[in-house]
């Protein structure tokens, strides 16, 4: 199978597009002919070695992908070969960047017609997330306000349209040449953080999702009211500490199961989230898509397109 590794940590010109075996099932595993692979900003942290990660190399890289049964383990009953289906692979497998991968069938969901393949990878790792996060672990409720950092961005284009279906006041920042884009899928105010403090114009918020890490996740505090809590998934595998007492610091467990993927499901087929916009490369362009994503400032999800 065509598929695209690291043999060494690095730039993106260390992204390597050939042929590496075929997976073959193991018990209670499916093969997966994949269509469309999604490019999390998680990637090039493990191609770079910023990762907490280790990686054993010939390394594949790719967390969530969309495609069709091609073969399938003893103990499957669930699934069928030609069934088209969307996944996220567990923390610790990766190796969606391929024409071919072996997974837990217990992991994987089936696509529904709604969805394309590119569509379906899309969302399933930033909606599995914007879910953990918003409803898991933050749990939020109707008639609250949450404040979303990096509004453009997979993940958190999804948790707006999730917070908003569930009735809560949405404020999020983002560029000002997203703010209509932002508009569309729901948000009710827009902070240009280029031009704005967001800590001076935000206050008394129920929770905060940050999915930008850094500075902005230490200041993020300053905007609950007194026993809010917010959550942190860009700051690395433990939520950082707040500043202050009467708040809490959440980092979600983003585990994967079929459950949240089929939730994800109901929430497109009921029209309460929409895919996000979407960049198109060829596998074999993953080095060129990692540099976009690797500079931060671009809108939607970047995917990758094995046939």
């Amino acid at each position: 199978m065509k598929a695209v590794y690291i043999e060494r940590h690095g730039g993106p010109e260390e992204l390597k597009y050939g042929d590496l075996p075929d997976p073959l099932a193991g018990a209670g595993e499916v093969v997966v002919d994949i269509h469309a692979a999604s490019v999390n900003g998680a990637d090039w942290k493990v191609r770079t070695g910023e990762s907490y990660r280790k990686s054993q190399f010939p390394h594949v890289l790719g967390r969530d992908f969309s495609g069709v049964v091609s073969a399938a383990g003893a103990g499957v009953t669930d699934f069928r070969i030609g069934d088209q289906v969307f996944g996220v692979t567990e923390a610790s497998q990766e190796g969606a960047y391929a024409e071919k991968i072996a997974i837990k069938a217990a992991i994987v969901a089936k696509k529904p017609d709604i969805l394309s393949h590119v569509n379906a990878a899309a969302v399933a790792l930033a909606g599995l997330t914007a879910l953990v996060s918003v409803e898991d672990t933050l749990k939020l409720k109707p008639g609250e306000t949450i404040l979303i950092q990096g509004g453009a961005g997979g993940v958190a284009a999804f948790a707006i349209q999730l917070a908003k279906h569930t009735g809560a006041r949405v404020i999020t920042t983002a560029s000002a040449a997203n703010h209509a884009y932002l508009r569309g899928i729901g948000a009710d105010e827009i902070i240009d953080y280029n031009a704005q403090d967001f800590t001076k114009v935000v206050s008394g918020c129920d929770k905060v999702f940050d999915t930008v890490g850094g500075d902005v996740a230490q200041r993020s505090f300053a905007v609950l009211k007194p026993g809010g809590c917010a959550a942190f998934i860009a700051s690395g595998p433990q939520a950082p500490k707040p500043p202050r007492g009467d708040v809490q610091s959440l980092r979600p467990n983003v585990a994967r199961d079929r459950a949240h993927l089929e939730r994800i499901v109901a929430l497109v087929s009921a029209g309460a989230v929409r895919p996000p916009e979407i960049r198109l490369f060829p596998l074999s362009e993953a080095a060129a898509a990692h540099s976009i994503s690797q500079g931060r400032h671009f809108r939607g999800k970047l995917v990758l397109t094995m046939r």
